[in-house]
């Protein structure tokens, strides 16, 4: 039986991704749109983050937290290749 924090997570996770889903759909501009899928990402963290909980007794499952901290390495790493790309495509229009 899941917890009520637990089931708060999840739906807190959920409701992250489809904020992030949004407005990765209706943004124009790059950094709103990489903003927008970091907010996703966020949301999946969560939920991972929630799964592994297994009881006040218990340890996590140590699983879904490597997914998580290899997650935000990667989020951190695509995040800042997608700012460089996006900079250099906006220099690349002024000429």
């Amino acid at each position: 039986m899941m917890s009520f924090a637990v089931i708060l997570y999840v739906l807190t996770g959920i409701g992250l991704f489809a904020l992030g889903l949004r407005g990765t759909l209706l943004r124009r501009s790059l950094l709103g749109r990489v903003l927008s899928i970091n907010i996703c990402g966020a949301g999946v963290f969560l939920i991972l983050v929630a799964i592994a909980y297994r009881g006040p007794q218990q340890m996590p499952d140590p699983l879904p937290h490597a997914l998580v901290l290899t997650g935000i390495v990667v989020a951190v790493s695509a995040t800042a290749l997608a700012l460089a790309l996006g900079r250099r495509l906006r220099e690349e229009d002024n000429e």
